[in-house]
């Protein structure tokens, strides 16, 4: 029984509704005869009981808080030492495959009181989607196995006999696509002084599914500005998606916004350490769930790979529901299995895209530099993944802009954000171990459904705040960085208790990218 339900029970107990033992107390011990009021003498027979009553009935209200209190205190101690603060929400544990929701900050992600932001950047991952092409055919494939193999399903299992895939590939799911609208006018909503009187420069990666996020966004950011009572020239789809930039993800293409020129990362030995880390955690916790899912799948004899796969199914078929309604395929595997299953995404995104990859920050250089040339106004410096035709045209890659969006996939998020040193290892207290789970919070931060869920958005704020106290320019613009809804706190450029830093210390900071990161080591 709930809290509310028991007061609600003891309320129903003081006033006797719905209990013949005792009556309720009339209200100034009146009752009625024929319409006419009479006081009634409450005599002696009946208070001493029901003070009695009351006493017990106050111990049981008091006892109940005391109760209450206790698990609402051991829940926010739980949350913050384990970072499950929705342990319940099944949507929340699915590394990059969860549908975007904000992240818990310890910092306060409103703009500060007496500052302006004179300049904001989204770089977002695209919208929920359908499994790519290769998985969709593999994910296919188990099913018409199990299927195949066998004929005793146990309780819970049942569905799966007669389930049939209607998944498609590659594409953003109806959901996925209300996702990125919903994200563009989230992005209005809170930069609104500026998006008053600018529209953001657009530019996308040339995969469909991107291109798609692009213009959904696009149409969330101007139906909000319009709803707010601005006048929009041209705010049908026809009328601007020509000015959205898409850069092709064609086979050796310079993109910032999608990997695949580094020779070494992409084919050498550092490109299998993804694989490798998830394959040790994998190996620690699925024994037991191979042990008990295949007991109720008798016949099937699942692999440790296939039972990813089958957990797989829970967030795609989940995403492909435009209400996203849960799947039954959710509930073949505990939460805390559930929590598993993110640390397997979690450790093959570190250590294939993120600093567990000697090459992996590197890959986010280029978007880094085109960064901080929007942020100080200056032509791009970049020798790595830029394309020089595009930046080098002011249609292509305006400078001097007050907003700023561009869309791409969750891996080059991962080397942007390595690139710009949010997750270092003074976050998350060294590498992150590949036999033992750590929660989000003890990872600094760094989990996959906390950084790169499918609709991912990192804002980059440049913001001006009055005088600035103790520095040679003390009209100095701020930075500071939110993945998520969550401040990330800016690291190696003196951060204030805010978890900002001034520009031009910003700057500095990023010389690792300025110097493009370790770029000449990918074709050794």
């Amino acid at each position: 029984m709930g809290f509310s339900d028991m007061t609600a029970s003891l309320k129903r107990l003081i006033s006797g509704e719905n209990n013949p033992r005792y009556t309720a107390i009339p209200a100034s011990n009146s009752v009625t005869d024929g319409g006419n009021v009479q006081i009634q003498s409450s005599g002696s027979r009946w208070l001493p009981q029901n003070r009695r009553l009351l006493r017990v009935l106050g111990a049981l209200v008091f006892v109940t808080l005391v109760v209450h209190l206790g698990v609402v205190l051991w829940r926010i101690t739980n949350c913050k030492v384990t970072g499950n603060c929705q342990e319940e929400d099944h949507t929340q544990l699915w590394g990059q495959y969860s549908p975007f929701y904000p992240v818990p900050s310890d910092f306060d992600r409103d703009v500060p009181a007496q500052c302006e932001v004179t300049f904001a950047q989204v770089l977002s991952r695209h919208g929920s989607r359908d499994p790519t092409v290769h998985k969709s055919a593999a994910y296919r494939e188990l099913l018409a196995q199990i299927q195949e193999t066998v004929e005793d399903y146990a309780q819970g299992y049942e569905f799966i006999r007669d389930h049939k895939y209607t998944l498609g590939a590659d594409q953003l799911t109806a959901y996925g696509r209300r996702e990125m609208k919903v994200s563009g006018t989230a992005f209005y909503r809170r930069y609104r002084a500026l998006a008053a009187s600018s529209e953001p420069f657009v530019r996308v990666s040339g995969q469909q599914r991107v291109i798609d996020s692009g213009l959904e966004w696009m149409d969330g950011f101007l139906e909000a500005k319009q709803a707010d009572g601005h006048e929009v020239p041209g705010a049908e789809r026809a009328d601007w998606e020509g000015r959205i930039v898409v850069v092709p993800e064609e086979e050796g293409t310079n993109n910032t916004l999608s990997h695949g020129l580094c020779s070494e990362f992409e084919e050498g030995p550092f490109s299998r350490l993804g694989g490798e880390a998830q394959t040790e955690w994998r190996d620690v916790f699925m024994p037991p769930v191979a042990a008990r899912v295949n007991a109720h799948l008798p016949g099937a004899n699942l692999t440790h790979s296939e039972l990813v796969y089958l957990m797989d199914l829970c967030p795609f078929s989940t995403v492909a529901d435009p209400d996203l309604t849960l799947s039954p395929f959710c509930g073949l595997f505990t939460l805390d299995e559930w929590r598993d299953y993110d640390y397997y995404q979690t450790v093959g995104k570190y250590y294939a895209y993120n600093e567990g990859n000697p090459l992996g920050p590197t890959q986010g250089v280029g978007f880094v530099n085109e960064l901080v040339a929007r942020l100080t106004g200056r032509p791009v410096q970049d020798r790595t993944s830029t394309n020089e035709t595009l930046v080098g045209d002011e249609e292509t890659f305006p400078l001097g802009r007050a907003l700023y969006a561009d869309f791409s996939h969750d891996n080059d998020m991962m080397g942007i954000y390595g690139a710009l040193g949010l997750y270092g290892e003074e976050a998350t207290g060294g590498p992150l171990p590949k036999a033992e789970r750590l929660s989000a919070l003890e990872a600094g931060g760094f989990a996959s459904r906390w950084t790169v869920p499918f609709g991912a958005r990192m804002y980059v704020e440049k913001m001006r705040c009055g005088m600035i106290r103790g520095g040679e320019d003390e009209d100095e613009e701020l930075v500071r960085i939110l993945v998520n809804d969550r401040v990330v706190p800016l690291a190696g450029c003196g951060a204030d208790r805010l978890g900002r830093c001034r520009l031009s210390a910003f700057v500095d900071s990023l010389e690792f990218a300025r110097n493009g990161g370790r770029w000449d080591e990918c074709w050794i």
